[in-house]
């Protein structure tokens, strides 16, 4: 017997697909090179490519379509198939959106490694402002943690009034997550 929500479910994975082709836009969008390639191994432009390539991997890795069969004919299907589909675009928008936070962290960095310079080159002038620039970032990319995404996530969700309660659990997501980093 259908629950009747089919539609809620198709809607929902809609919206979750819609957030990850913005954040991948954006993730895409930024930049992974410097202008001098003095700076091609400073700490930000690492992060940058990093995430690129992350980037780059979550769009690519291939979707799970093992969809346990149901007895329940083609609405009981139907629903096994989108919760599986549901999974796997709020996943990929999950680890976007951290993608996406740790690319805004190190451009954050490029602009304080900037102001720091001023147009130069590090000296040994400057040099501790540049490690306590490095340290922000390494202190701001600590913060972006599974639990804190997935929290963003769901409020955001919530404010704009989005159908949530069949979001996956968050550990439903990582697991999601693990699968695909091998």
């Amino acid at each position: 017997m259908s629950d009747g929500l089919n539609e809620y479910r198709t809607a929902r994975v809609a919206e979750v697909l819609g957030d990850f082709r913005t954040l991948q836009y954006y993730i895409a969008a930024a930049p992974t090179h410097p202008d001098n390639m003095d700076d091609y191994y400073a700490e930000g432009w690492r992060v940058l490519r990093q995430c690129a390539l992350d980037g780059q991997h979550i769009l690519d890795c291939a979707a799970d379509i093992t969809v346990p069969q149901t007895s329940g004919g083609p609405e009981e299907q139907a629903k096994a198939e989108l919760k599986q589909v549901y999974l796997d675009a709020y996943s990929r928008r999950h680890e976007a959106q951290k993608i996406y936070l740790r690319q805004a962290a190190a451009q954050r960095w490029i602009e304080w490694r900037e102001s720091i310079l001023m147009g130069g080159r590090p000296t040994s002038g400057n040099n501790h402002q540049l490690q306590s620039c490095d340290q922000q970032l390494r202190m701001e990319l600590a913060t972006i943690s599974d639990e804190t995404i997935y929290t963003e996530l769901k409020t955001s969700d919530i404010t704009m009034g989005r159908w949530t309660d069949e979001d996956p659990s968050i550990r439903s997501v990582q697991r999601w997550i693990r699968a695909r980093r091998s």
